[in-house]
């Protein structure tokens, strides 16, 4: 018998050698190549590729924009997310830790489709029908149009997929379909890029909107090769603790929209529910500021959002003092602690530093410098802001305060929720501002601290 052509591919990257080598040459990651069989790539009766889209060379001018139009799930925060809903023949991938929700937000999204009158398709790898259907009636989901396929081997479901002709497919999860004429396990790195391949390749030629549900390795990545995510149009991630009944899903990529978007989702025995006012979560409900709390404002793609910042300054037991912060860039909180020490003569060097930000939201933009400033002088000197004062603005490295992005659209937010102050830096925007609000201007960090 001819012996089987097998080759050693790293799970990490897809890179392929014909030996086994304890580290891949490509990606530098350990023990990651597994042996596969050496496949070929699959291709149609005509022996053109499976994955080619017939186009032929035109002039830019000449090309059409007829694009149909995006299609809304009615659901507001997610269709702020992706641009303005969604388009029809793009691929999304949403990526989330076990548990924290995705098969509950894909259910409600294709509920919502089937209201409008759309017919869509749920093929499920991990779950039964049974099970699906259970999660529905929990959810209260009645929709006639939307059907359920629990299959794994891609090539049986693909005819039927494309006899019925759905408005949206979501596919739960692509770590779990394969395709039989490969020899790798469902969920290689091979297996993974020729099923996306082909859903891709179903999207583009069909119109219809594809939805993947990714796996996410112990260091918080998407499983597989990197490629999928070169590959899809959206990559969305669902982030959250499942202790807590909130979940934040975030905008990493999007071809159709701007990236950095976040949308805030609270878990509920009904499904989950979309929270509007997501500044109101990560603000204490207590009227006067204690030491060392400050509120800033982060802005997350054109949403700007208010946290309260809480620092800790404490004399430390040990031979080197602890930094510890949680939401905030540690690096930063060092650079903005030898401004102090060399600026202004506040030694902190003796001091264990312990930054959070309440609810687990991350503030990494240098518009809470200031923020994060004050915060550790006001625990050090046990001094509190007055109560409803925002800060904001970037520190340099000679203690200068610098000018924010979207200034005006901060304050606004700040005003609708009820602040009465404001400090700022001393060059200011030339947009309109919100009027009852009392602005402090300061051009460095001397004259801010003397606000405390």
């Amino acid at each position: 018998m001819a012996k089987t052509a097998t080759v050693y591919e790293c799970q990490q990257c897809g890179y392929q050698t014909p030996k086994w080598l304890g580290k891949c040459s490509d990606c530098g990651a350990w023990n990651s190549l597994v042996e596969a069989r050496a496949e070929t790539l699959t291709r149609g009766k005509s022996g053109e590729n499976f994955y080619s889209l017939t186009s032929k060379l035109a002039p830019l001018d000449e090309i059409g924009t007829d694009a149909p139009p995006r299609v809304l799930t009615r659901l507001t925060e997610l269709d702020r997310l992706l641009g303005g809903g969604m388009v029809p023949g793009s691929v999304i991938l949403l990526g989330g830790d076990p548990g924290i929700g995705k098969s509950t937000l894909v259910l409600q999204i294709l509920s919502r489709l089937c209201e409008q009158g759309g017919k869509v398709a749920y093929l499920s790898g991990e779950e039964s029908a049974d099970q699906i259907k259970l999660r529905a009636e929990r959810l209260g989901v009645k929709a006639k149009q939307l059907y359920v396929m629990t299959e794994n081997d891609l090539s049986r479901a693909l005819p039927q997929i494309e006899e019925l002709k759905p408005q949206m497919l979501v596919v739960d999860s692509i770590q779990t379909v394969y395709q039989p004429d490969l020899g790798s396990a469902p969920g290689s790195v091979t297996q993974v890029r020729e099923c996306a391949g082909k859903l891709l390749y179903l999207a583009k030629s069909r119109g219809l909107t594809v939805l993947l549900v990714g796996h996410v390795t112990k260091e918080g990545s998407l499983a597989g090769p990197k490629i999928l995510e070169h590959m899809v149009d959206t990559v969305l991630y669902f982030e959250g603790d499942r202790g807590q009944p909130y979940r934040i899903l975030r905008t990493f990529k999007n071809r159709f929209g701007s990236v950095s978007e976040l949308a805030v989702y609270e878990m509920r025995s009904q499904g989950l529910v979309e929270v509007t006012n997501p500044s109101e979560l990560f603000l204490s409900d207590n009227p006067e500021l204690s030491p060392g709390s400050v509120v800033v404002s982060s802005l997350q793609g054109t949403r700007p959002i208010l946290a309260e910042l809480q620092a800790l300054v404490t004399p430390s037991s040990l031979g080197m003092p602890r930094r510890v912060t949680v939401g905030v860039d540690s690096q930063r909180v060092a650079l903005l602690g030898a401004v102090l020490e060399k600026i202004v003569g506040i030694q902190l060097g003796g001091q264990d530093i312990f930054l959070n930000v309440v609810g687990g939201l991350d503030v990494d933009e240098p518009a809470v410098d200031l923020g994060v400033l004050m915060a550790m002088v006001s625990s050090f000197q046990g001094k509190a802001l007055a109560r409803r004062t925002l800060v904001m603005g970037e520190v340099g490295l000679s203690g200068e305060i610098r000018p924010v992005a979207g200034e005006a659209i901060r304050l606004q937010e700040a005003s609708r929720l009820g602040f009465q102050r404001a400090i700022l830096p001393k060059k200011g925007s030339q947009e309109k501002l919100p009027k009852g609000l009392e602005l402090e201007r300061v051009a460095n960090v001397g004259a801010a601290l003397d606000l405390l």
